[in-house]
C-alpha cells in the first residue's frame, strides 16, 4: 500500500499476515520495514502485522524538500493510520521508530491502542539533542558505503563487521535483500542513502522526556545492556519515570539491535505486554 504523507513524501506499507488486531511496525534509523520480518513471523499469531517504511527509507520516498525532522516521521505514520481506517492500533517501535510513534501519540491522542518500544529515542533535552550531539551519530553514518558488486558482497560485509554482524542471521539477510536497489550497472546501491540516514540523526524534533509526560497511552520500554558506555538504553528508566502508564523492561544480553538479534524473545515479551 502506499499513502501519501507530508512534503511530496510516499509512504509504502508492507503487509506481513497474520490474524487478530492491526499491529505497525515502527523502524529505527537506516533500516527498513523486510528487516524486522522474523519479528513479525512471530507476531502473526496474534496480530495483523504491518509495517511502514518511515521517509528515505527502504521503499518510501525521500521528502521534496529534504525535510528529514522528527515531525515529518510522525507525520508519516499518522498518514499510515488514517489509511487504514483511523482506529487506534497496536505499535511496535524500534529506535527512531518508537519515538515517531511517541510524537505521533501526543499530538493526536488515541493513534495507539498500546505501545511496546525497544530503546526510543527519547531525550532529556528540550532541544531533542542526544548527550553526544547529533553530530558524532551523522558523521559516522555519512561514513557508510553506499554501493556495492552485488547483495552478496554487502551481506558478506556487514556479517564480518560490527554493528551489522550483530544482528540474527535472518534478519541481516532481510535487511540486505530489500534494502538496497540494482543499479544500471549491475552493482547495488543502499536505499536509505547514508545522506538520508545522516540527515535522520541530525534532524531537530526528536521526542523529549516532557513529551513523555503528556502521553497517557499504556506503553511498555525495553531496553538492554547498559554496561557499555551510553546507549539509548540509558534513559529507560527516566522515559518511564516521565510516562504516565509506563512500565520497564530490561533485556541484559541484548544491545541496542535487540529486536533483530532476538526477534524470538522480544515478540515473546510484544505479545506477552500488549496481547495478555
Amino acid at each position: 500500500m502506499r499513502v501519501p504523507s507530508t512534503d511530496g513524501v510516499t509512504i509504502v506499507v508492507h503487509d506481513f499476515g497474520g490474524s487478530g488486531d492491526p499491529m505497525l511496525l515502527c523502524h529505527a534509523t537506516g533500516f527498513h520495514s523486510h528487516a524486522y520480518q522474523p519479528l513479525a513471523a512471530q507476531l502473526a499469531s496474534h496480530f495483523h502485522v504491518l509495517a511502514l517504511d518511515f521517509r528515505g527509507h527502504g521503499d518510501s520516498t525521500g521528502p521534496d524538500n529534504g525535510r528529514f525532522d522528527w515531525a515529518g516521521m510522525a507525520d508519516d505514520l499518522l498518514a499510515v493510520v488514517d489509511a487504514l481506517g483511523g482506529d487506534p492500533v497496536f505499535v511496535f517501535g524500534h529506535s527512531m521508530g518508537g519515538g515517531a510513534s511517541l510524537l505521533a501519540e501526543q499530538r493526536r491522542p488515541g493513534t495507539l491502542r498500546s505501545a511496546y518500544h525497544f530503546e526510543p529515542i527519547v531525550v532529556p533535552a528540550l532541544e531533542g539533542v542526544l548527550p553526544e550531539g547529533p553530530t558524532a551519530m551523522a558523521d559516522t553514518a555519512r561514513r557508510w558505503r553506499a554501493t556495492f558488486p552485488s547483495t552478496a558482497a554487502a551481506l558478506h560485509r556487514y556479517a564480518s563487521r560490527r554493528p551489522l554482524n550483530e544482528l540474527r542471521a535472518d534478519s541481516l539477510f532481510a535487511y540486505v535483500e530489500h534494502g538496497f536497489r540494482e543499479l544500471p550497472d549491475g552493482s547495488v546501491q543502499l536505499k536509505c542513502l547514508p545522506e538520508y540516514e545522516a540527515a535522520t540523526f541530525g534532524a531537530g524534533g526528536k521526542p523529549t522526556l516532557t513529551t513523555a509526560a503528556q502521553v497517557g497511552t499504556p506503553m511498555t520500554i525495553a531496553i538492554g545492556t547498559t554496561e557499555e558506555g551510553w546507549t539509548p538504553a540509558t534513559f529507560g528508566p527516566a522515559i518511564v519515570e516521565a510516562l504516565p502508564n509506563g512500565r520497564l523492561e530490561v533485556n541484559p544480553s541484548l544491545g541496542h539491535f535487540g529486536p533483530l538479534q532476538d526477534p524470538v524473545a522480544i515478540a515473546g515479551s510484544v505479545i506477552a505486554a500488549l496481547h495478555g
